[in-house]
């Protein structure tokens, strides 16, 4: 399998994939950021070593299933290739262009995006019934659950082998519509943004919200932490496909979230979010 992307999302899916034994080869553009992630993948198989949850041996293993690349024609043998680039559609759709043409007619070709019309980059393959999403959160590592997404361009088969692939990870697998936000971001946006909308309207500071929806609902983390590990980049960019197709102003991402990207104040990856790191 082939898995596109340089962040932490693409060396998360090589990881868990190459553990469960697929061979795997992991493109960036550039071949610096392709070894990165190749190096992020180590470091958290150490991790999971020190733990004693992984033996030496066994890592040694994991490695030696990961091909790092930056030339896309070497995709072109796999089997399934998942997409994890960043959540721009036209992006997205120029590579499954591309790959359509790289890639064997039965090859399952899949993005992993939060939010995106997965039938939009399905017309532009020459193949669209091999197309789907495969959607995991973040840290693929360690959540448990995968949205597979259903375009109506989809055949059966391309779905049931999604499904299945996703199974052999070890993952909880529901199936979703392709529909903005599918099932988690569609309910968990808006609860995300109406948390910034509270803060900015200065009716609590964003330390009382997280406290209060951790202790008062028993989530793991509040909303503003949240939103620092998933970027407020990503976090904008989910807020403005739900909007662009459900026009329903709780989707209308709140003022603060665009000012802060704007400022590039985008949470973890950039040190300083609603909270400094």
């Amino acid at each position: 399998m082939g898995v596109l992307g340089s962040g932490i999302m693409g060396s998360g899916i090589a990881e868990i994939a190459a553990e469960a034994g697929y061979e795997v080869i992991l493109r960036s553009r550039r071949q610096e950021t392709a070894d990165h992630m190749r190096t992020s993948v180590e470091r958290s198989l150490l991790r999971k070593i020190e733990k004693g949850r992984l033996s030496e041996d066994a890592a040694r293993e994991i490695m030696g299933r990961i091909q790092t690349t930056s030339d896309i024609d070497l995709l072109g043998p796999c089997n399934l290739v998942i997409e994890s680039v960043v959540e721009d559609l036209a992006v997205k759709k120029n590579l499954f262009a591309e790959l359509s043409i790289i890639v064997d007619e039965s090859t399952i070709i899949a993005t992993n995006t939060s939010t995106l019309p997965v039938v939009e980059l399905a017309a532009v393959t020459k193949h669209p019934e091999r197309v789907c999403g495969i959607h995991f959160f973040n840290p693929a590592t360690v959540m448990k659950l995968v949205e597979i997404v259903t375009p109506i361009t989809a055949s059966e088969e391309t779905i049931s082998t999604a499904v299945e692939f996703a199974k052999s990870l070890h993952k909880d697998v529901v199936k979703v519509k392709d529909q903005a936000g599918f099932i988690v971001n569609a309910l968990l946006f808006p609860y995300l943004n109406n948390a910034i909308r509270m803060a900015d309207s200065a009716m609590a500071s964003i330390e009382e919200i997280d406290i209060a929806m951790k202790g008062g609902c028993g989530f793991p983390m509040g909303p503003f932490a949240l939103l620092d590990l998933v970027g407020l980049d990503t976090s904008l960019a989910i807020l403005d496909a739900l909007y662009e197709e459900f026009r329903d102003a709780n989707f209308a991402p709140a003022p603060l979230l665009r000012r802060m990207v704007a400022a590039g104040f985008l949470g973890r990856k950039t040190k300083k979010g609603f909270y400094s790191y």
